[in-house]
């Protein structure tokens, strides 16, 4: 993403009451970006580059109040509401500073000390690879969904203008226009996360949605959206709102597969057959046991294969191969009855479908 988007949506969350995480390489502006918007909206940035910090350093050091221990205030406490608070190296921290800021980031205030009311928070991290000095690969998933998480890319035009205006060398910013591979290594950003849709994780988009106008939903919205609840709601969050076009539902399609039906889903596009593909892994992968042993002793786990036949001309063959995936590997990970309630659809399907070419691709 464009250091200008990130700037503009980071801003926005801020306003929201949350947080945005920007992921990025070494000397793409990170920390620029958050002194732009520290200078844009009047506010003191207090930096805290927790990967230099102990606890104590972080929260405070203990001291004796009568017959009670209470906790000082750490220095870099804000004393006001106009201020940015930029907790920057956050993956090359130890888990117990991680720790440390929870209640931060959680209750805002850390024990008895509580932020003034305005105050805004951000963060920025490296992505996790072999580049960096990482104490560990944050896979918390609590942790991880306070965030809304923004990828940063330096582009070659915006630099310059930048440039430009920190009175960089003419000679650097030319040799840049005329060699722009130069200005990065041309890595893209990937926080390898697992971003999974909660109640929590839509109240926080719908906070931010709110600050936008039109346009902006519409420039922005997945963007957002993927960085809080994931791809794969965004995806079809984006086409809801986009087109305001329901989409059938995966029980309709499974059990229910009529004409009507059929015509609905030839008349979308890619990224809506794909949002249909997504939904329906989703509902087997929540397929509860109950469910499956009505489905079995009904045989419409046969409905099931022969609608789901009539689908082949219709989705991409990588698409309609990836339900066949999710099966298989719902099968080989799953024990008991959910294991062989998906042995049984796989056999079914096989039947079905009477072509060991699929079998052999997916």
């Amino acid at each position: 993403m464009r250091p200008s988007d990130v700037k503009f949506l980071s801003k926005k969350i801020m306003e929201s009451g949350e947080i945005p995480l920007i992921w990025g390489h070494f000397g793409v502006g990170k920390t620029d970006i958050a002194r732009d918007i520290a200078k844009e909206t009047n506010r003191e940035l207090i930096i805290l580059v927790i990967s230099q910090m102990e606890p104590g350093d972080l929260i405070g050091m203990p001291s004796r109040d009568e017959n009670k221990t209470v906790f000082l205030k750490p220095d870099w406490w804000p004393e006001n509401d106009n201020t940015i608070i930029m907790i920057d190296e956050i993956n090359r921290a130890h888990r117990s500073i991680r720790n440390a800021i929870m209640q931060l980031l959680l209750d805002r205030r850390i024990h008895n000390h509580i932020l003034p009311e305005g105050t805004w928070i951000m963060a920025a991290a490296n992505p996790p690879d072999d580049d960096y000095d990482q104490v560990d690969l944050i896979t918390d998933p609590a942790f991880m969904s306070r965030f809304f998480h923004l990828s940063l890319n330096p582009e070659v035009n915006e630099w310059i203008d930048w440039a430009s205006d920190q009175n960089v060398s003419s000679q650097i910013v030319e040799f840049i226009k005329e060699y722009p591979e130069f200005i990065s290594e041309g890595k893209s950003v990937s926080y390898r996360l697992d971003l999974k849709p909660s109640p929590r994780s839509w109240y926080k988009l719908s906070r931010v949605l709110n600050k936008l106008n039109e346009n902006e939903i519409k420039e922005y919205s997945y963007i957002l959206a993927a960085g809080i609840v994931g791809p794969e709601a965004a995806r079809t969050f984006v086409n809801y709102i986009g087109k305001k076009n329901t989409l059938p539902d995966p029980r309709t399609i499974l059990f229910e597969l009529d004409e009507n039906v059929m015509n609905r889903i030839k008349e979308l596009n890619i990224d809506e057959k794909n949002s249909i593909i997504l939904r329906i892994n989703k509902y087997f992968e929540n397929l509860e046991e109950d469910e499956m042993v009505k489905i079995l002793d009904n045989s419409e786990h046969k409905l099931i294969a022969k609608n789901f036949k009539k689908l082949v001309d219709v989705f991409p063959k990588d698409s309609y191969y990836s339900i066949l995936r999710s099966i298989d590997h719902f099968a080989n990970k799953n024990k008991g009855l959910k294991k062989a309630f998906f042995e049984k659809l796989f056999e079914e399907l096989a039947i079905v479908l009477d072509n060991v070419n699929w079998l052999e691709e997916i």
